[in-house]
């Protein structure tokens, strides 16, 4: 992926995960795939407050979902996951760089 792609994803990927429901929806997705029903049962949101974040997730790629039957089933995608880790380990490796000297 490209150096600005590869920003670019990373600044989606953070604006989604800016904002504590969103979080919420995450922490509870991330023991396992769960439908919106499941999840109105463990955060106490309404179905319209937990539908709207899920679709911001959803366009931002942190989550994918399934159908099956009348149910869709929501999970994170690891690939996004592993992008912002990725893109994270290379601000720590240049944070080990040394400037040269400024004379």
């Amino acid at each position: 992926m490209r150096a600005a792609a590869a920003n670019q994803k990373a600044i989606d990927l953070l604006k989604a995960l800016a904002e504590p429901i969103r979080l919420e929806i995450i922490e509870s997705l991330s023991t396992g795939e769960k439908c919106v029903c499941d999840l109105m049962q463990e955060t106490g949101l309404a179905q319209s407050k937990i539908s709207f974040h899920l679709k911001v997730l959803k366009e931002a790629g942190v989550i994918t979902d399934r159908q099956s039957g009348r149910w869709v089933y929501y999970k994170l995608d690891i690939r996004a996951l592993k992008s912002l880790q990725n893109w994270i380990k290379k601000l720590r490796k240049g944070c080990l760089n040394e400037v040269s000297s400024c004379e």
